[in-house]
């Protein structure tokens, strides 16, 4: 599944966001930046980690909530509002289980500070290795 020029991303974002990305078929990646879309290549895997259901609200998820594939390196901008247009990217999601991130937590390499844990998705994406990806994405495919 994974090659050594394939590179495996995981975006935050709330559920509810998430949500529309997967009607839409794209990725976008901290509040819309077109930098870290830039990144991605097209056969790069995308994790949408989602910590909150709904961006202004507290109601937590804590689960990976969407997988799927980069199939464009276009990154390209959509006019949502005449003051907003975020930067996107096309993705394939696959169909999959949301995932609770509680029980894996010690299990993740991205992790270094398990009390912590919550820190490495403050900036918005991160790139993992295939130990995690794997481990996520067996869960997330799994019916």
């Amino acid at each position: 599944m994974v090659s050594q020029q394939t590179k495996c991303w995981i975006i935050t974002a709330s559920k509810e966001h998430v949500q529309n990305g997967i009607k839409g078929g794209f990725a976008q990646a901290c509040h819309g930046k077109e930098t870290p879309l830039k990144k991605m290549k097209t056969g790069d895997y995308v994790i949408y980690y989602s910590s909150k259901l709904y961006f202004n609200k507290k109601d937590k998820s804590q689960e990976f909530t969407a997988i799927g594939k980069v199939i464009s390196d276009v990154v390209y901008q959509f006019e949502m509002s005449p003051k907003f247009c975020p930067f996107r990217i096309d993705i394939e999601f696959f169909k999959a289980n949301d995932v609770s991130i509680l029980p894996i937590i010690n299990d993740l390499e991205f992790i270094p500070n398990k009390q912590k844990w919550g820190y490495p998705f403050r900036w918005g994406i991160l790139q993992v290795n295939e130990h995690d990806f794997k481990l996520i994405s067996n869960l997330m495919l799994n019916e």
